[in-house]
């Protein structure tokens, strides 16, 4: 995959896509930093654990979770090939790549299989409607036990609703440099096609829905919220 010239000019795009997230959400490093903490209170971290990666990206929960928690392994899914590519590299530098399993290809086509724990951050909020939102969560509550950790992020609330939050947002982008039409064509890019929850209380009827319990917010940053739940 890597030797294809377009898989290389795609993984410089999910590289750059990489760089990006840091400045569009606000505490990026501090979330998946909070995420390994978390799960490592719930599951602890002197037993061998497997976690299921949803919505993989370029890696970074399983860098952050992988060491903090040396003994977990992880089976880790993302449809995008660049994706896969960004986060094996990534895996490789880091000396976790043989601890991890990485399927390029939607959950569902993955074998039923049962994990410790799980996580799904920054996808949500790409799924329009509550049916897509609810098929995945309960697909990631079947392949979990009673019990297990569940770490849900991405943006909730409605862009049009906070006029004061979306402003914010923008001035980030200008904190890193970013000239008035460049920001105008960020925010345009980064809401396109995108509907977030609503509100934190969809997010928690969506977890109560699939099967989760005691979901409870423990990151914020402007539109993002990541919460903890676990499987009823």
């Amino acid at each position: 995959m890597s030797d294809d010239p377009a898989a290389k000019f795609d993984s410089g795009r999910a590289a750059e896509y990489d760089r990006q997230s840091r400045i569009a959400l606000a505490g990026y490093e501090a979330c998946h930093e909070l995420t390994a903490c978390l799960l490592a209170a719930s599951l602890g971290v002197d037993s061998a654990r497997t976690l299921l990666v949803v919505g993989a990206g370029t890696g970074q929960e399983m860098v952050a979770i992988g060491r903090h928690a040396p003994r977990w392994r992880f089976v880790a899914v993302d449809p995008s090939p660049a994706m896969i590519v960004v986060a094996q590299t990534r895996l490789d530098a880091l000396g976790l790549r043989d601890r991890a399993t990485l399927h390029c290809s939607h959950l569902h086509e993955l074998p039923a299989e049962r994990y410790d724990g799980a996580t799904l951050i920054g996808v949500l909020h790409h799924l329009k409607g509550r049916e897509p939102r609810a098929a995945l969560l309960h697909e990631i509550a079947a392949r979990l036990g009673p019990g297990a950790p569940f770490v849900l992020a991405g943006n909730f609330r409605r862009y049009a609703s906070e006029p004061l939050l979306v402003h914010a947002w923008q001035e980030r982008w200008r904190q890193h440099g970013a000239t008035s039409d460049e920001v105008a064509a960020k925010f345009a890019t980064i809401t396109q096609g995108v509907e977030p929850p609503e509100s934190e209380q969809k997010v928690l009827d969506h977890l109560d829905d699939a099967g989760f319990t005691g979901g409870r917010l423990f990151f914020a940053s402007l539109f993002w919220g990541a919460w903890i739940a676990h499987k009823r």
